[in-house]
C-alpha cells in the first residue's frame, strides 16, 4: 500500500509539469527573440533595441490592430475553420466608418450631407459592416457546407473590391477629432486588451466557449450532444467579422484616413499569431492569451528586422517560414496526442 502511495507521490510532479501552460513556452520564445535583436542591435548598430521606448510603443500600437483580428480568427480556427477575409473586411469597415466621420470644415467630403456626424455613428457603421460580413461568411459555411477556405476567400476578394468601389479607390481624409481620438495615444492598446480579456473569459468560462471547443474537437459528437452547430458557427464567424470591423475603425482612426489598401495581408498575420500562440489548425485547441503573445512575437520580429535594416521582402520570406514551422510543430503535437 505504501509503495502505491509513493508511486503516486512520485508521479505527481510529472503531472504538474505536463500541466504547465503552453503560453509559458511561447512567452519564453518572445523574450528570447527580444534578447536576440538586442544583441544584434549592439553588434551591428551599437544601439539598444529594447530600450527604445518610441519603437516599442509603435510596435504595440501596430500589434493591437492585428491582435483584434487575431482574437476573432483564433475562435474560428478552434472550430476547425479559417477566415481569409478579415484584412479586406477591415478595409471596407474603415472606408465606411471614415466616410461618416468626415468633417465639413476642410472642403469636399464623400457624402456632404453626412458630415459632422456624432462619433458613435461611424463607429457603429464600421462595426455593422464587419458584423454583416461575418454573418454572411458564417451563413454560407454553416448552411451550404462550403469549405471555410473557399467562402472566406470569396469574401476577401469581394470586400476588397467593395472598399475600392465605395470611393472609386480614393482615400478618405478630413476626419473629425472625436473620431481620430479612438486611434490616438494608448487607446488602441486599451481596446485590444479589453477585447482580449472579454473573449478569454468567454472561451474559458461560458457555454459559448464550451460549444466552440466541442465543435472543434468533434463536430459530429457536438451535434449529437444537442449543440446547434450551424447557429454556433454563424455566431463565431459573426464575432470574427465584428472584430475585423472594430480593427478597421481603430486603424482608420489611428491613420486619420480610410484607404482601400488598408489591412493588406493582415489576415495572414492574424492566422500566424493564432498558430504561433498555440491554436491548432486541427481545431479544438487554442487560447486568447497564447494569441496575444503570438501577436507580440510577430510585432517584435517586424520591429526588430526593421531596426536591423532587413529588406521587407526578406521579412515576408522569414514570416512565411515561421508560419510553416508553427504548423509543422502543431502537426507533430497532434500526432503525439493521437498515439497516447
Amino acid at each position: 500500500m505504501s509503495t502505491v502511495i509513493e508511486n503516486k507521490t512520485a508521479a505527481a510532479p510529472l503531472k504538474a509539469r505536463r500541466r504547465i501552460p503552453t503560453e509559458l513556452g511561447i512567452l519564453l520564445v518572445l523574450f528570447g527573440i527580444g534578447l536576440i535583436f538586442e544583441l544584434f542591435g549592439w553588434l551591428m548598430r551599437d544601439q539598444s533595441f529594447l530600450m527604445n521606448s518610441q519603437r516599442l510603443v509603435l510596435m504595440i500600437l501596430q500589434v493591437s490592430v492585428i491582435g483584434l483580428i487575431a482574437i476573432g480568427v483564433t475562435q474560428v480556427i478552434i472550430t476547425t475553420g479559417i477566415d481569409l477575409s478579415s484584412g479586406s473586411v477591415l478595409a471596407l469597415s474603415a472606408m465606411v466608418a471614415a466616410s461618416l466621420a468626415q468633417t465639413s470644415d476642410f472642403g469636399r467630403a464623400v457624402f456632404p450631407a453626412l458630415t459632422d456626424m456624432p462619433v458613435w455613428v461611424p463607429i457603429m457603421a464600421g462595426l455593422g459592416v464587419g458584423l454583416l460580413a461575418g454573418v454572411i461568411n458564417g451563413s454560407i459555411i454553416a448552411i451550404t457546407g462550403i469549405p471555410p477556405f473557399i467562402a472566406t476567400l470569396g469574401m476577401m476578394v469581394s470586400a476588397r473590391g467593395l472598399a475600392r468601389y465605395y470611393t472609386e479607390g480614393q482615400p478618405i481624409s478630413m476626419l473629425s477629432d472625436s473620431y481620430t481620438a479612438i486611434g490616438s495615444g494608448a487607446m488602441p492598446v486599451i481596446i485590444f486588451l479589453v477585447v482580449a480579456v472579454i473573449f478569454h473569459i468567454a472561451l474559458r468560462y461560458t457555454k459559448y466557449g464550451k460549444y466552440t471547443y466541442a465543435i472543434g474537437g468533434n463536430m459530429q459528437a457536438a451535434r449529437i450532444s444537442g449543440i446547434n452547430v450551424k447557429r454556433h458557427l454563424i455566431i463565431v464567424y459573426s464575432i470574427a467579422g465584428l472584430l475585423a470591423g472594430l480593427a478597421g475603425v481603430v486603424a482608420s482612426a489611428r491613420a486619420a484616413t480610410g484607404q482601400a489598401g488598408m489591412g493588406m495581408s493582415y489576415e495572414l498575420d492574424a492566422i500566424a499569431a493564432a498558430v504561433i500562440g498555440g491554436t491548432s489548425l486541427a481545431g479544438g485547441v487554442g487560447r486568447i492569451t497564447g494569441t496575444v503573445i503570438g501577436a507580440l512575437i510577430l510585432g517584435v520580429m517586424a520591429s526588430g528586422f526593421t531596426f536591423l535594416g532587413v529588406d521587407a521582402y526578406i521579412q515576408d520570406i522569414i514570416k512565411g517560414m515561421i508560419i510553416v514551422v508553427a504548423v509543422v510543430i502543431d502537426q507533430y503535437r497532434n500526432k503525439r496526442k493521437a498515439k497516447r
